[in-house]
């Protein structure tokens, strides 16, 4: 499983803080998809939750995706900072490096795999 479904619905728009992120994760045949969600105004950007540097994930399974000011999304294990809309590492052991985007969108009020 590389990724969910398409239109597989993850969460209602609305109950995303602004900003904020929610992790998830989907498992199929024994094969473990970690994907998350961040908002950042009336946008919604997808990611796989997967640090280029070392492969671990983001978070501790907490959704604390994002710095307290809610500005870049944070790598927990090495201080990795990343920009929401892009991805790219700005600061950290792998500046210039990028996550992994997961398709996502917007349809009637829901957050959905795309």
């Amino acid at each position: 499983m590389s990724t969910p479904a398409p239109q597989t619905p993850l969460c209602r728009f609305d109950t995303l803080a602004d900003p904020g992120a929610r992790g998830f994760c989907f498992e199929d045949g024994g094969q473990i998809f970690r994907g998350f969600v961040v908002r950042q105004g009336r946008q919604v950007f997808g990611w796989r939750d997967q640090c280029p540097h070392i492969g671990l994930p983001l978070t501790l399974g907490d959704d604390r995706y994002l710095t307290r000011a809610g500005d870049l999304i944070l790598c927990c294990s090495h201080g990795a900072m990343f920009r929401i809309a892009d991805g790219v590492c700005v600061a950290g052991p792998c500046v210039g490096q990028g996550l992994r985007p997961w398709p996502v969108k917007i349809s009637n009020g829901l957050v959905l795999a795309a």
